[in-house]
């Protein structure tokens, strides 16, 4: 899959580096990608660069013409044979996978002999792929490769708040030569291009990932048309802190709660520390927090700016609640930035403890680097006030009795439980929450069923016309 150059590496590195290079406010406007063309829209909104609080860029600002334009284009390409084995050449890590659950028939033969049953999976057809504006190439991936692997076609709409990544992808997409109207991008809005995007009856699987409010009126809305969902959505993540802990894990506890602002849905947001060891581990871990550099994403730190500015207010918000309701904040808060990101959206990782468990700290999805830490004395009591929110996204045990680990990781309600390690992922397994942390699962093997539909045929081998 090369274009007629050769040379579409060069090409998309030159593609790369001009974004780099270009002042800000002096970039070129991005455009949509329908058909395998760049296409301008009606209108133009602007990217605000969260480290100075200005713009930097303009996006589309999709409209449900343009929205209808990429469907139609995916439909029109869905009609044509996809070329599975290109796809899996760009999508390794969905590679096996896509042998063995799409290209091999499960056959069966009945007791009697006279008929043979197999399954064939076939795509579901135009597939709306809807990403947010953390980890905004990750996320929108983990969508695209089952999705094609699949033979489905698809429109994909990141958050018109990161979506330069997408629009590099999308030059990868047609430097290499996918065919066209498989692969489609609008941006633009939840409201006018995502919303139309749910809306469209052409469109027959919407997979989202995003906040619980919005996941639950898409699934509301796609349910009218019986559309296949999957949800991926919010969360409020319990960390547990037994007694016996690794000391040396301290590090790791604390980089669960902060790692990229704490702007990723399985960061740990509560920790429940065993009484014997509390107040030494807060004193370790404000240590740890303090650690964290925090500044202009393009030098070397640890921590940037929060994503957009009612974002950050959003944030700060929370603090200010958590002084209110009586709770103790040992490190963090408003971080000021000099040199040109005076403007900049920046919160310094933040530890508060004194906070009962009906606390908003302690139900709320904050989404940042906001940590709340609460003693415990047995693991009964733990588990349960674990499992008291609306959410169950993750959650991570830290013990050293295996026992301990596992009984506990057994009784949370929770999607994903990590032992002793965090964000450790193994693609093939299954992904997704509980309660109202979501609907479905991906993952190799749970992806590539989303993403198709199973179809039992059944033939009469010795029957004679």
């Amino acid at each position: 899959m090369t274009t007629s150059n050769g040379n579409y590496r060069e090409e998309f590195k030159a593609i790369i580096q001009k974004l780099i290079d270009s002042p800000d406010n002096q970039h070129e406007p991005l455009t949509n990608f329908i058909a395998n063309s760049f296409e301008k829209p009606e209108k133009w909104m602007d990217s605000v660069n969260p480290a100075t609080g200005k713009p930097w860029i303009k996006i589309p600002d999709g409209s449900a013409i343009e929205v209808d334009a990429a469907v139609a284009a995916a439909k029109e390409a869905f009609k044509t044979v996809m070329d599975i084995p290109r796809c899996v050449q760009n999508f390794r890590d969905f590679a096996n996978a896509a042998l063995y659950t799409l290209s091999t028939s499960k056959i069966l033969e009945q007791p009697a002999g006279k008929c043979v049953n197999y399954v064939k999976h076939d795509p579901v057809g135009v597939a709306g792929l809807i990403s947010p504006w953390n980890l905004p190439l990750y996320l929108l991936s983990f969508k695209l490769a089952p999705a094609l692997v699949a033979g489905n076609t698809v429109v994909c709409k990141p958050s018109e708040m990161t979506s330069v990544t997408a629009w590099v992808l999308m030059h990868a997409f047609k430097l290499v030569g996918f065919p066209v109207g498989v692969v489609n991008m609008i941006m633009g809005e939840g409201k006018t291009a995502g919303q139309r995007l749910v809306d469209h009856p052409d469109v027959h699987l919407i997979s989202f990932t995003g906040s619980t409010v919005i996941g639950k009126k898409i699934q509301e809305d796609s349910a009218k048309m019986n559309k296949k969902v999957s949800l991926e959505m919010g969360g409020k993540n319990p960390g547990i802190v037994y007694a016996n802990y690794r000391k040396s894990d301290i590090a790791t506890i604390a980089r669960s709660s902060f790692l990229n602002q704490g702007e990723i849905c399985l960061c740990t947001s509560r920790l429940f520390v065993q009484k014997p060891i509390f107040e030494e581990f807060v004193k370790s871990y404000v240590e740890e927090a303090e650690k964290f550099t925090v500044g202009n994403p393009t030098t070397a730190v640890q921590i940037g700016a929060m994503n957009s500015k009612i974002h950050y207010e959003k944030v700060k918000k929370y603090i200010e609640i958590a002084k209110n309701e009586g709770g103790n904040i040992h490190c963090g808060g408003v971080k000021t930035i000099l040199n040109g990101c005076e403007d900049g959206y920046y919160i310094a990782p933040t530890v508060i403890t004194g906070l009962p468990d009906s606390s908003q700290c302690m139900t709320d999805e904050i989404f940042g680097p906001v940590v709340c830490i609460t003693p415990f004395e047995t693991a009964e009591e733990v588990i349960e006030r674990a499992n008291s929110t609306s959410y169950g996204l993750s959650a991570t045990v830290w013990s050293a009795n295996t026992d301990e680990l596992l009984n506990t990781a057994n009784e949370l309600r929770a999607g994903t439980v990590w032992c002793n390690t965090w964000l450790a992922r193994e693609l093939s397994m299954p992904f997704g929450g509980c309660k109202q942390s979501g609907t479905g699962r991906e993952g190799l093997h749970d992806s590539l069923h989303f993403y198709s539909d199973a179809k039992t045929v059944c033939v009469n081998l010795a029957a004679k016309y």
